[in-house]
């Protein structure tokens, strides 16, 4: 029982359908091997999202293509993700996948971000501005090594 009174039973119905994704990626990725060409599916799934999250999500993905090309554009758990070596360095998460008020960029254990003894791995992403779009590159590029 949670402090609200209703039940848990483990994983929301979203988490659910994340893994699902990720089994279906997993399977897809053996079946046609691991040079395969996978950014179509990331700029479709990209099309796919509402239109404040597809417009960051674009935005994301060219800046990612530019800073650091040698990412590989790859989905993960459904969400757009860049890879180097087949292991996620960072990734974009829409706010409509888990229904938060914001989109997400993340950055997983491989991104090179290590500063002293404690630093962000992801950042809330509301709008693109400028300002915005040459932080995102900087960490881009930082997080590619």
């Amino acid at each position: 029982m949670t402090a609200n009174g209703k039940s848990y039973d483990g994983f929301t119905d979203d988490e659910r359908d994340a893994m699902k994704e990720h089994a279906k990626e997993l399977k897809a990725a053996k079946r046609r091997g691991a040079k395969a060409d996978t950014e179509p599916e990331v700029l479709a799934k990209i099309a796919e999202m509402e239109d404040a999250d597809r417009v960051l999500a674009e935005r994301v993905h060219a800046l990612v293509k530019e800073h650091a090309p040698a990412l590989t554009a790859k989905l993960w758990y459904g969400m757009p993700a860049y890879a180097r070596d087949g292991k996620v360095v960072c990734f974009f998460q829409s706010a409509q996948k888990f229904k938060s008020r914001y989109a997400t960029l993340g950055f997983s254990d491989q991104a090179a971000l290590d500063e002293d003894t404690l630093w962000p791995t992801s950042y809330a992403l509301t709008a693109l501005n400028p300002a915005t779009e040459k932080r995102i590159a900087a960490l881009i590029e930082q997080a590619a090594g």
